[in-house]
């Protein structure tokens, strides 16, 4: 399919990655995004790449698919930071996952034992040991996991990254230009239709985040079961004597907010996130910023000195399983990329690798299977 022209509804990590693969390989690929490219979900997140810290027991495809997108992270990196021209802060310092009380502490352990049974590579801390790597952590802090294979990435660097790398591959970024509808004769899609009128596509992309289920035009059978879900952050300014240098997680018994904290290179410190079903309500709420403030403070006392940079909420694209929606569907020549929900920006990678694979060679790899439209469609 090298010489043939893709759409892709939606301009996110996801969208734009699949974009930037598909252009460098050749085919004609044009972009539709609603707003602005990147500015969404992908600009909402905190970076994480936590396929351990992030693990279920109950989600073992989940994991993989996650533990693989982690190990394709430093290809990712060399060929967009080549392609794109800029860094897009990749930090491998780990991650300290805490508990506070006794309570914390139980759960804490309950995690760590799932975690041993899925033979994943994490290590038991006191609280001394946990502060030895870490000298900020409360003195209350009575044990941690590490996972030193959990790292970051700057998630707004690497939109800009993706952008750009896209863009130099020839990638055609339409913004703030609506998707009104998908265009199925027969079967099969041929196109969409846009304010400047019918488009055609040798194929079509859907990855529109937690808007992937607003696009008219698909039958009721194949509209893909994706959700927002909010989430509130707010980003600190680190000062001297006052820094965070592994990403830090609570486990918090007593609250349903469980708080992180990832440091990045130029000094901010991002804090989230609530999780909330709101809808489309992206305001922030005197109860949300709250959560988060006094969950950073239990973890890191200091922070109360730090001024506030910036507050958001973004909304996180949650599919009825919390896995991805990746692959082919009953429609000939409609592909999906949604629904990553907590991890767009862990398994950007491994999506757009794969997805355009699928698109050149039209096989459905083992990596993705999986994850198609079709596990919902058996129920």
């Amino acid at each position: 399919m090298a010489n043939k022209k893709i759409i892709i509804i939606g301009g996110g990590v996801i969208g734009l990655g699949i974009g930037w693969q598909l252009a460098k390989a050749g085919t004609t690929v044009t972009i539709y995004e609603r707003s602005q490219a990147g500015r969404a979900a992908s600009w909402a997140a905190a970076g994480m790449l936590a396929p351990l810290a992030e693990a279920h027991s109950e989600e073992p495809e989940l994991l993989k698919l996650g533990s693989q997108s982690l190990a394709r992270y430093p290809q990712w990196v060399g060929e967009l930071e080549a392609d794109g021209g800029l860094s897009i802060g990749y930090r491998v310092e780990g991650t300290l996952i805490v508990g506070l009380e006794p309570d914390d502490t139980h759960q804490l352990r309950h995690l760590y034992t799932a975690q041993q049974d899925l033979g994943l590579n994490v290590e038991w801390l006191t609280g001394r040991e946990a502060r030895e790597i870490e000298s900020v952590l409360s003195p209350r802090v009575t044990a941690a996991i590490r996972c030193a294979t959990d790292y970051q990435v700057d998630n707004r660097l690497m939109v800009r990254a993706l952008q750009r790398a896209y863009q130099v591959y020839g990638g055609v970024l339409h913004e703030n230009s609506t998707i009104e509808k998908i265009v199925i004769e027969n079967g099969t899609a041929t196109g969409v239709q846009t304010q400047d009128g019918f488009q055609t596509a040798d194929a079509l992309i859907l990855a529109a985040g937690c808007w992937s289920a607003q696009i008219e035009g698909l039958p009721d059978t194949i509209i893909p079961p994706v959700r927002p879900v909010k989430g509130q952050m707010l980003a600190l300014q680190m000062e001297a004597g006052i820094t965070v240098k592994n990403v830090i997680r609570t486990v918090r018994a007593r609250y349903s907010t469980s708080v992180y904290l990832v440091p990045r290179t130029d000094g901010r410190l991002i804090v989230g996130a609530t999780s909330e079903e709101m809808g489309f309500d992206t305001r922030l709420t005197a109860g949300g910023v709250f959560e988060l403030l006094r969950g950073a403070w239990e973890a890191v006392p200091s922070v109360y000195e730090l001024p506030i940079l910036e507050t958001w909420a973004g909304l996180r694209p949650g599919s009825r399983d919390n896995a991805p929606i990746l692959g082919k569907t009953p429609v000939e020549n409609l592909i999906y990329a949604t629904g990553h929900y907590r991890n767009g920006i862990l398994l950007t990678p491994i999506t757009a690798y794969e997805i355009a694979k699928l698109i050149l060679t039209g096989e459905t790899s083992e990596t993705i299977a999986p994850f198609q439209l079709d596990r919902f469609l058996r129920q």
